[in-house]
């Protein structure tokens, strides 16, 4: 189990070393799940299957443990399966328990030191099982959807980088989740990221991976810098759903007469890997 640990740990220390990021797709639908594996059976890089705490309990955690070993057969590369914003230790735990490889924390919502707590005593129950923790502190705004506001507008807390060192310092969280001006969904307008902010947090984290939430709708040149300034995991969830839902418009649009589920998945698929693709490409600078 310990190996294990250093595997998935190792492909973060790869990124963090090389300035590339390790892109996490979330999925809720078998269409979702089949596109991403697709695109990554083309691009033959490793990446993390995840799931929301709402994702997973529509699937079920069993399933999704089980989809994600199904995939690693199938690409033969490494997947990382996380569990995304996951509001107890309780339900943590349990992903856990179901063979999830990496848990992400949001107790954004609790005071610091009930969050610190929290984290924790997480830790100490995920790390004797192998599992990565990912943890939070400032609330990273928005949900994942497409919203008529601007970013900036909704953009109230920023991870401070001396809270930032504390929080890690006391809980051994291996990756943190980071406020710089990243949202979760599409906005109108550009996005900008606070870049000096994110260096002041990495050069006082070394040894942690940094994340960034959001990673819908922010401009290429401004995910390479950030990656070239520490953050070695990026969240694409919003896009993905939009991707869906395009694609099975076109589906109905190219068989209105049609009711058999799969017989409606290429245009649906074809969305969703553009979007996948393009992620690849852009977080591997490749």
């Amino acid at each position: 189990m310990k190996s294990d640990y250093l595997k998935k740990l190792n492909l973060f220390k790869k990124a963090k070393r090389e300035k590339w990021a390790l892109p996490q797709f979330n999925f809720s639908s078998f269409f979702q799940y089949k596109a991403i594996l697709e695109a990554a059976e083309e691009i033959k890089k490793p990446f993390i299957l995840a799931t929301s705490e709402g994702e997973s309990r529509f699937l079920g955690l069993s399933l999704a443990v089980f989809l994600k070993k199904e995939a690693e057969k199938r690409i033969k590369v490494p997947i990382i399966l996380n569990l995304d914003h996951g509001k107890s230790y309780e339900y943590l735990k349990e992903a856990i328990e179901a063979g999830f490889d990496m848990v992400h924390f949001d107790g954004s919502h609790l005071s610091f030191e009930e969050n610190l707590k929290i984290t924790k005593k997480l830790v100490k129950y995920a790390k004797k099982r192998g599992v990565i923790v990912e943890g939070e502190i400032e609330e990273i705004k928005g949900s994942s959807r497409v919203h008529k506001k601007r970013a900036k507008e909704i953009v109230k807390n920023f991870t401070i980088p001396k809270k930032a060192k504390e929080f890690v310092s006391k809980t051994k969280i291996d990756a943190l989740a980071v406020s710089i001006g990243n949202v979760h969904g599409m906005y109108k307008g550009k996005i900008k990221l606070d870049l000096e902010r994110l260096e002041k947090i990495n050069s006082l984290l070394k040894n942690t991976f940094l994340v960034l939430h959001g990673g819908s709708g922010i401009e290429e040149k401004e995910i390479k810098k950030a990656i070239e300034r520490g953050i070695t995991k990026i969240n694409v969830n919003t896009e993905i759903r939009l991707a869906w839902r395009k694609g099975t418009e076109k589906a109905f649009k190219r068989f209105p007469n049609e009711i058999a589920p799969y017989k409606l998945k290429d245009p649906i698929i074809e969305e969703i890997k553009k979007i996948i693709k393009e992620k690849f490409f852009i977080f591997y600078r490749l």
